[in-house]
């Protein structure tokens, strides 16, 4: 039995096959996953109901398998409120970079070879999506 805070079966085996610059998404409940995934991309549905689980609630149990070297946000329209970002901010460290990008550069983005793997959260807040790169984080 695993005696680790991530023991989720299909999470522990996509991270354990990813390597340096792999890709994952955490997805808001608005994602078109459907059409904006790259289609070889592992895709686990942690979206129980809205608001469970969110992506808040499962990048700390991700950051306790991998690292990460950077992130990727969609950029929000004038006027939306994405404080979420600001709280991926405190999660990931000042020091990790963070890009904004525009959604369908992001959705570009997503669709590349490089996204490995896919986890449909149940986050209700707009612009809540997080594509992270694992790799080695310098630590100053």
């Amino acid at each position: 039995m695993l005696n680790h805070e991530l023991i989720h079966p299909p999470l522990l085996e996509a991270l354990a096959v990813a390597g340096h610059g792999s890709r994952i998404l955490l997805a808001d409940g608005n994602y078109p996953y459907l059409t904006m995934i790259n289609p070889a991309a592992r895709l686990v549905h942690l979206n129980l109901a809205p608001g469970v689980l969110t992506v808040t609630d499962v990048l700390p149990l991700i950051q306790t398998a991998v690292n990460f070297e950077s992130a990727i946000v969609m950029r929000p329209a004038e006027g939306v409120d994405a404080s979420v970002q600001e709280e991926y901010r405190k999660l990931l460290g000042s020091d990790l970079p963070m890009e904004q990008v525009d959604r369908f550069d992001f959705y570009d983005i997503v669709r590349s070879p490089d996204v490995g793997l896919v986890i449909a959260t149940g986050e209700e807040r707009l612009y809540a999506n997080l594509l992270l790169t694992i790799g080695l984080r310098s630590h100053g």
